[in-house]
């Protein structure tokens, strides 16, 4: 899952620890001993105070006397006999100019992956400020420091609005009304089946819902996962009342003590006035514990796009990802949190009702970095 995103960040750390340790050899060569003594010969200068009628003295120079190289190599970032010293300890301090080529590399790489360009470039300004000078500690390699600083970036944006699902779920008063949507033909109904087994091997009970009621075939395709799962659907006919389907459902499970209700809706744009409409009504009539919204990690920035659209028209809890296991970009992943502020709960990883796996941001980002 997301080889081809591993592939650019693996490819990012490999270009900065080339183009550091070779400015670094460069300006160190062949005198590197003889530029780590000096500088420590300089720092010597400095003697300890002497007691005398004229205070303490030193034999530091003057500022207004140091010559231009040594102005040089205090004003121009760490300067060069700094990173002789850092080269010649084995401690790594990099410049803006070491991050310039392989933060523009790895730009045009994130977007080819389909990350969104705000989110882009809030990475790059993350692992920027991460880098750039000396390091806060001990580094084993510049490499080691940049899968740090990549690990540290990515999280921030990926980890946005996180929360317990499953704690919300426990905590919450029973029943829990999940309400699922989204456009056409991304996965809801099936991800519904998928959540009603992933609540039942944690020992909730669920009865489903089909408020999906102007597709055709719709009531049968969901019925079909209902008894596949031995579940109970509550559903109208062809035409009815979304709301009025959820609401049937709520009072089933207040009446038969089921756990959680899981509401299917049927796939919309958010230009479409009637069908967000119907997503108000369902909100006032039934007052949904979460709303999910679902989409295509294959869909990469459309995704991002389309979340960042509903959440802005009838706000969400969270997202989930379907075909995660076919999306080698992973732009989605990364981006959503990040552009609605609302998190990924779940990615869908294959065709059978296990394959929902919950989002951990922490796994998802040691997995990218390595």
């Amino acid at each position: 899952m997301f080889d081809g995103l591993k592939e650019k960040l693996d490819s990012f750390r490999s270009d900065v620890e080339e183009s550091a340790d070779a400015e670094i050899e460069s300006e160190a060569g062949p005198d590197a001993e003889v530029d780590a003594d000096a500088q420590a010969e300089a720092e010597s200068e400095v003697t300890p105070d002497i007691e005398s009628d004229e205070g303490p003295q030193t034999n530091a120079p003057d500022a207004d006397t140091q010559s231009p190289a040594e102005s040089d190599s205090d004003s121009d970032g760490p300067g060069r006999l700094k990173r002789a010293k850092a080269f010649a300890t084995g401690k790594v301090v990099l410049e803006e100019a070491d991050l310039e080529d392989p933060l523009w590399n790895l730009e045009m790489a994130l977007l080819e992956s389909d990350v969104e360009m705000g989110v882009a470039e809030a990475i790059l300004d993350q692992i920027r400020s991460n880098l750039v000078g000396e390091t806060k500690s001990q580094m084993a390699s510049t490499g080691d420091l940049v899968q740090n600083a990549l690990r540290d970036a990515l999280l921030e944006v990926i980890s946005v609005g996180q929360f317990d699902f499953e704690g919300r779920i426990a905590e919450a008063d029973k029943p829990v009304t999940i309400v699922f949507t989204g456009v056409n033909g991304v996965g809801k109904t099936t991800t519904i089946a998928k959540m009603a087994k992933y609540l039942e091997e944690r020992g909730y009970s669920s009865v489903l819902a089909n408020g999906d009621t102007y597709r055709a075939g719709a009531n049968e395709q969901i019925r079909e996962h209902a008894d596949a799962l031995g579940k109970r659907l509550i559903a109208h006919e062809q035409g009815g009342d979304p709301a009025a389907v959820i609401y049937d459902a709520v009072e089933y499970a207040e009446a038969n003590d089921v756990d959680v209700v899981l509401g299917d809706t049927a796939g919309r744009l958010h230009t479409s006035s009637d069908l967000m409409a119907q997503l108000e009504k369902i909100d006032r009539v039934v007052a949904p514990d979460l709303t999910l919204f679902v989409d295509e990690a294959v869909a990469g920035q459309d995704a991002v796009e389309r979340a960042k659209q509903f959440d802005d028209a009838a706000a969400i809890d969270g997202a989930v990802l379907t075909k995660a296991d076919a999306d080698s970009q992973g732009g989605a992943a990364i981006s959503v949190a990040y552009v609605t502020g609302k998190p990924v709960l779940f990615l869908g990883t294959g065709q059978t009702y296990d394959d929902l796996a919950p989002f951990d941001p922490e796994e998802l980002v040691d997995d990218l970095v390595g």
